[in-house]
């Protein structure tokens, strides 16, 4: 059986809507926990339980840890961010002890918080992705502080993605939060969590250890690859998880969007030869975030995908924020459905 996830967000959070999507096929649904905990989605929580009581499902729950991921730090308010302008990267820790931001050197347009431990390893000339590639810096500058300069512009918010091209900055498998919200886990009936950057097994045995410390021992774990050193060392990942998640997202700014379709296609191929279950997530549906149906290429991707072997499939911030979470559940699962339908003849064969 194919699993389809949706994510909770505000374009969803009524008992109403959200029962709507599980009419239309939604097995379970993802909790991003970079922008919020257990504790302050109780909420939310409490709505999804209604709504699935009311459609009669017990669906999957899955939180999706911090991890090691790399974020923007909170903002004050959304800022647009144009092209050639220059920015200044302060530590958010040095921020948050601060509690405001201070004025803005001269000929600096914005301050933009980032945790304080990727500041060292910044060079000039490092490219800097925000918001799953959709902003794009150049360091310029580090003294007497670290700035940049805008390459592509537009509007940036808390908590959105940063990748330091070709880098990756050491940092611990679980945050403090991500540990919080371990131990809460269970209370809030949370049946898998998705752990974001997995390069070593290791790492995943540490979320495992974590896991069973709080009597959670049989909680799926969801390993995120999502650059090229997860890629290479899939081999050593693929016993510690019980899903493979090719994360599209943050793949494709770890690489040229060219070579993405490959990286998907070898994480596939690997999976169905070791037997592993996989999903496939990221931009599945992008364009219904403002439209009531999608594009051609995008029902193609999700067939593609499932004829490849993937096991579940998932919508982001289609249903966390676009305008029609409903509707983008429905063209989810049929899609998904479809390919079921032609993998399974083609098995057979």
């Amino acid at each position: 059986m194919l699993e389809i996830f949706g994510t909770l967000g505000p374009a969803c959070q009524s008992p109403d809507v959200l029962e709507k999507m599980f009419l239309e096929g939604m097995t379970g649904i993802r909790l991003n926990m970079s922008h919020s905990g257990l504790k302050n989605s109780e909420k939310l929580l409490e709505h999804y339980r209604l709504a699935a009581r009311r459609a009669n499902i017990s669906p999957e729950l899955l939180i999706d840890l911090q991890g090691p991921e790399i974020r923007v730090g909170l903002l004050d308010q959304p800022f647009v961010l144009e092209k050639a302008a220059s920015v200044y990267l302060c530590s958010q820790e040095t921020l948050a002890q601060a509690g405001s931001f201070s004025p803005a050197p001269q000929g600096i347009s914005a301050q933009i918080p980032v945790p304080g431990h990727i500041l060292p390893a910044l060079e000039p000339g490092d490219h800097l992705l925000l918001d799953d590639g959709k902003l794009e810096l150049a360091i310029h500058s580090l003294s007497p502080f670290v700035t940049a300069t805008v390459l592509r512009g537009g509007t940036l918010r808390s908590k959105k993605s940063l990748k330091i091209v070709g880098k990756s900055p050491a940092a611990p498998a679980l945050t403090g939060q991500d540990r919080e919200n371990i131990r809460l886990a269970k209370d809030y009936g949370v049946t898998a969590l998705m752990q974001p950057f997995v390069t070593r097994g290791e790492e995943l045995l540490e979320v495992r250890k974590e896991l069973s410390k709080n009597h959670m021992e049989h909680t799926r774990i969801f390993a995120k690859i999502e650059n090229k050193e997860g890629i290479q060392n899939i081999r050593e990942i693929l016993p510690y998880a019980d899903y493979i998640v090719i994360a599209r997202g943050d793949l494709g700014n770890d690489m040229p969007l060219w070579q993405l379709p490959a990286a998907q296609k070898e994480l596939s191929e690997i999976c169905r030869a070791e037997k592993k279950p996989f999903l496939a997530v990221t931009q599945m549906l992008a364009s219904m975030a403002e439209s009531p149906i999608p594009t051609r290429a995008e029902v193609s991707d999700i067939f593609h995908a499932v004829v490849d072997g993937a096991d579940a499939v998932m919508a982001t911030n289609e249903t966390a924020v676009g305008k029609y979470p409903a509707e983008v559940i429905r063209y989810l699962a049929k899609t998904a459905e479809e390919g079921l339908k032609w993998r399974e003849r083609q098995w057979k064969l």
